[in-house]
């Protein structure tokens, strides 16, 4: 066996077992209630959080729920140098009976997977991703918001913690979870955004890590992320960089087209677009709807054709922080699409009312996403 082949071979056949080491230091319920009333996004953490090890020679070990804390790396650690590093973004719920519930975690474990297997990383499995979102859930439960779009942000991460320089994969590896209390993400309502469209740099090409959840594509979306900042812009588009003429998706988002009252077009999945929770959840309510779904290459032209037609009536982004975002202008260095002032389309903000319901235990689940996690 390769030493590729026994760094990315899931070793560990069996549950995990987790130790739980109580914090000492645990915020009291003042300072926690006073953080749920205005968290934020990703600015306040919960009392513990997961680690799991991993070894070439042991497999998956030692897993524990411990008190929230910096991390004691090397500077040789792996991680550090090659980026060898995946994570996952998912979110817990407070329904109205005061459980607490997540959406589709199996989906968030299987594509760490696919990501863990790209960066040469080992396979955890989906039974031990669900128990580590509820270990930490089941002692820092308090920390999940009763808002109505408010949640608690989970973020699994694994990372290359070997003392080695050479260009391998590496031998022991951490897995990790913390949380994040998250209010509504947009404070003052759904409102529609402008993007900037990207044609000099690229988020992904063929064969690389675009269809991986890992650190090095949202780094390389930062400096043209800074670009659509500076031209009043919340979010940058980005084309395949292979052609330049199609459409990928946004920074950290996947992207939607709406055609009238029964269609709807979003780019397909090539190995360089990543495959959302969201977009495939959008997917299946749409084909509920009775809309027609088409998952296929779309240009800049048919968006700019269609906009002016009227065949294209609306335009959305989705992912796991904003669940949907009316798009209503796209901006260019020499052409815009769309108007600036449009409203959030009908259809959009629909399928965004009927998803967030669901996930907040509003409407019934008819197909068995939610997990409960306080059980």
């Amino acid at each position: 066996m390769s030493q590729t082949d026994s760094a990315t071979a899931p070793t560990t056949t069996f549950p995990l077992s987790f130790a739980l080491t109580p914090s000492t230091t645990a915020r009291a319920d003042a300072e926690r209630d006073a953080v749920l009333a205005d968290p934020g996004f990703g600015k306040h953490f919960s009392d513990h959080m997961v680690t799991i090890d991993w070894s070439i020679g042991e497999g998956w070990h030692d897993a524990r729920v411990t008190p929230y804390g910096p991390l004691q790396i090397d500077p040789a650690s792996a991680v550090l140098h090659y980026a060898q590093e995946i994570f996952e973004g998912l979110k817990a719920y407070r329904h109205a009976d005061g459980s607490i519930w997540t959406f589709r975690p199996e989906k968030n474990a299987e594509r760490l997977q696919r990501s863990a297997r790209r960066l040469a990383l080992p396979e955890l499995s989906v039974a031990d991703f669900i128990e580590s979102v509820k270990q930490l859930v089941a002692v820092d439960g308090q920390w999940v918001p009763s808002g109505s779009e408010s949640s608690l942000y989970l973020r699994p991460f694994m990372i290359a913690n070997e003392n080695f320089l050479g260009v391998r994969a590496a031998q022991t590896v951490a897995y990790y979870v913390i949380a994040s209390p998250a209010g509504a993400y947009f404070a003052n309502g759904v409102s529609p955004v402008k993007i900037w469209l990207s044609t000099e740099y690229s988020r992904a090409g063929r064969g690389g890590t675009g269809a991986a959840k890992c650190g090095g594509n949202y780094a390389a979306s930062l400096l043209p992320q800074m670009e659509a900042a500076e031209n009043g812009c919340a979010q940058v588009l980005f084309l395949d960089g292979e052609t330049g003429t199609h459409i990928d998706e946004l920074g950290g988002m996947n992207i939607f087209f709406v055609h009238g009252t029964d269609r709807l077009v979003t780019p397909r999945l090539t190995g360089t677009i990543l495959e959302g929770v969201t977009r495939a959840s959008i997917i299946q309510l749409a084909e509920d709807r009775g809309m027609t779904v088409e998952e296929r290459d779309v240009s800049i032209e048919e968006w700019r054709d269609g906009v002016a037609s009227g065949s294209i009536t609306e335009v959305f982004a989705c992912g796991t922080a904003a669940v949907v975002t009316p798009i209503s202008q796209l901006k260019a260095a020499d052409f815009t699409i769309g108007d600036a002032d449009a409203a959030a389309g009908e259809i959009t903000m629909a399928l965004r009312e009927e998803l967030t319901d669901i996930q907040h235990g509003r409407r019934p689940d008819r197909h068995g996403w939610l997990t409960r996690l306080d059980a």
